[in-house]
């Protein structure tokens, strides 16, 4: 059963991984990778990447992405997006803060921000328009 507008923006509003997907050309699939994102209901999905990684230069060069996230329990749910990029800006350690505070909590997330202070560089955020849904609540199995 597809979620309403509000249950899917709820759960794209959860802490879930994201598989993202970009095109990556016509010779192959599209790069498909785990990450994580920010997004509150209403508002515009981004990410935090490095700016000359794979994904990110995907992006850039077409313009457009998709994120997915799914559970399993309670139910079987799942919601994907995707939509043009709307901005593409150099990333702050707000928003480094903001993004790890999301998926972990105390001693994980100090060391974690100190290792990506150090070892991972410069990020950028990108922020994408959401244009299509998909969406369903396949009930327990």
């Amino acid at each position: 059963m597809a979620l309403s507008q509000d249950e899917r923006e709820q759960f794209l509003a959860e802490p879930h991984i994201a598989a993202l997907s970009a095109y990556a050309g016509d010779a192959r699939g599209p790069l498909t990778v785990p990450i994580w994102y920010q997004y509150s209901p209403g508002g515009q999905p981004w990410i935090l990447t490095g700016p000359a990684s794979r994904k990110a230069r995907l992006i850039e060069a077409t313009g457009f992405f998709s994120l997915m996230v799914e559970r399993v329990e309670p139910t079987v749910r799942y919601v994907a997006v995707d939509g043009a990029v709307s901005s593409i800006e150099p990333g702050t350690d707000a928003h480094l803060e903001e993004i790890t505070r999301r998926y972990l909590s105390g001693d994980a997330a100090d060391r974690y921000l100190e290792f990506a202070r150090k070892e991972l560089g410069a990020h950028v955020v990108i922020t994408m328009k959401p244009e299509n849904w998909l969406s369903s609540d396949m009930g327990s199995f």
